[in-house]
């Protein structure tokens, strides 16, 4: 054998008991485990001591903001340091393909916070235009594994443009077109971000429509729903509604209950799920393990505020008139880009900024940052704006820990680090949600046992991704694992220090090839797409 790993704990992803047994690798794949007693131990090239570790499957990323990351930055330690093996990019709604050259313009400006990759970045060579061609991109060789969604917001951007209105039934035809090229070019589904325009003016008659095409593919459906404050329920109903009405697999982006709106509700939108299910929907979501969310400043503005696209949103900042009715909304109705809720500035903090002049912003709230100006908190919101043409990023600490670990123990959920990896003090998910979930959840709090958090992070979102040889310990699956020690492994970022990396992960393997070796990043990029397959 390539590699034995001998007397470890199998931790195997199916949620079940924990074995002692050697697991032999060999071309790529896992070729034999074998527990002890059960006949002649298997030899090999190169043998690693696992006592006192734990070996799983690589975790999976449901929900990964790297679609630029994993072409500028080789080492991906964010990720590859976590024991992420796969990551699913795309999210949102917006991403880099399918675009034609207007719409890969205005796209890296409008996600510049999110990505980096602004008009002015040359780090990467935009030399794709279509799904096919960026997952081409990815076969070079990336540092981790990277499926893809097609992003239902640039889809629109690319067919209708920045109009607040209903498509066409050319226009339609046209998104349709490009969802079904999206897929048979290997997407595994659909995205939408249906707080972040243009998406957002998408109907339900559209999105359905668009589901329709997803499904005949076998896909799902990803959606960053239309409210996750005021009317969160309503919002999750109507995906729910939607997706049943397409017969399209449903998997809700980053699902939780924020806002004081929605303090101890958690248990509320189970019920919903769980009332769905039964009813026979297809249903998965994914969670980070933290309470504050991120997202990007102009995010926050009313969909009205960014109809036309960045350069009229930056036209309306600068009108004094316009800016005080963006104000007006922001703060006293509840802008929808702010899930209908009025915004605290004392819970926006600065994460990031595309400007690094900009940078003494970084770090505060938006309240700070306007009480050591002395001016008042929308003043300069809009000054920052400008200033950093719309790149700014932001936390926003509106989550409840009640709902966050209620979420997390239903049986659909898979973790996803919704980790924005640009800016100068990023979300610490970013670098340590899996461990974070190992660690503190797991092992600390006992929220659930380490096997079927393990469960959570690999063979669910396997199974979402419809995988028929990832997420689970077992022969002939392939050699995408973990090694790990359950009684230190922690995430090292925290929020005045996200960067860190985490405790207690010293191996991790991609095809068999140690891309983490004794804890330190390998110059190995086995990272390639993995494409949509078919049941």
């Amino acid at each position: 054998m390539d590699l034995v790993i001998k007397n470890t704990r199998v931790i195997d992803g199916t949620g079940g008991a924990s074995y002692r047994a050697d697991v032999a690798v060999e071309d790529g794949r896992i070729a034999e485990i074998r527990r002890p007693g059960e006949g002649p131990r298997p030899t090999g090239t190169r043998v690693l001591d696992g006592e006192g570790l734990a070996v799983s499957p690589g975790f999976i990323d449901m929900h990964a903001h790297s679609d630029l990351a994993l072409l500028r930055d080789p080492d991906h330690s964010a990720k590859a340091a976590q024991g992420v093996t796969l990551e699913v990019l795309g999210q949102d709604g917006l991403s880099y393909a399918p675009v034609d050259d207007r719409t890969l313009a205005q796209v890296r400006q409008v996600i510049t916070g999110w990505n980096g990759g602004g008009p002015d970045d040359t780090s990467v060579d935009f030399d794709w235009r279509t799904v096919g061609e960026y997952l081409d991109r990815l076969d070079r060789g990336v540092a981790v594994n990277a499926a893809y969604l097609i992003p239902q917001g640039t889809v629109r951007m690319y067919a209708v443009g920045w109009d607040d209105r209903d498509a066409t039934e050319a226009e339609l035809d046209h998104m349709k077109r490009l969802v079904a090229q999206g897929m048979e070019q290997g997407a595994v589904g659909m995205s939408s971000g249906l707080t972040y325009t243009p998406g957002m003016y998408a109907k339900d008659a559209e999105l359905t429509e668009l589901c329709r095409v997803v499904a005949s593919y076998d896909g799902y459906y990803c959606p960053h729903h239309r409210s996750y404050g005021a009317g969160a329920l309503d919002a999750y109903r109507e995906m729910v509604d939607l997706t049943r009405t397409a017969d399209c697999a449903l998997h809700l982006a980053h699902a939780t209950m924020n806002f004081g709106v929605n303090k101890g509700k958690g248990v509320d939108l189970l019920a919903l799920l769980d009332e769905a299910i039964a009813g026979g929907a297809d249903i998965s979501l994914d969670t980070y393990p933290y309470t504050p969310g991120a997202t990007t400043l102009v995010a926050m503005l009313p969909s009205w505020a960014n109809e036309g696209g960045p350069d009229a949103t930056l036209a309306r900042l600068k009108d004094d008139g316009t800016a005080e009715r963006i104000r007006h909304h922001v703060e006293e109705i509840g802008a929808d880009g702010c899930h209908g809720v009025p915004i605290e500035w004392d819970k926006i903090e600065v994460s990031g900024v595309a400007d690094p002049g900009l940078a003494s912003c970084v770090g505060k709230t938006i309240a700070q940052a306007a009480a050591e100006r002395g001016e008042a908190p929308w003043v300069t919101a809009r000054r920052l704006l400008i200033a950093d043409n719309l790149g700014s990023s932001i936390l926003q600490h509106v989550g409840h820990e009640d709902n966050v670990r209620a979420i997390m123990q239903h049986p659909v959920h898979t973790g996803g680090s919704d980790g924005i990896l640009q800016g100068f003090k990023p979300h610490p998910r970013a670098y340590g949600t899996f461990p974070h979930y190992l660690g503190h959840y797991a092992r600390d709090l006992g929220v659930m046992s380490l096997e079927e958090t393990v469960a959570h992070l690999t063979s669910r979102p396997a199974a979402r991704l419809r995988l028929p040889d990832r997420g689970l310990v077992r022969e002939g699956y392939r050699a995408d694992l973990v090694v790990f020690d359950p009684e230190t492994v922690a995430a090292g970022s925290t929020f005045e220090a996200p960067r860190t990396l985490p405790v207690g992960i010293p191996h991790v393997l991609i095809d068999g090839r140690f891309v983490i070796e004794d804890g330190r990043r390998t110059d190995v990029l086995a990272g390639r797409s993995v494409r949509r397959t078919t049941r």
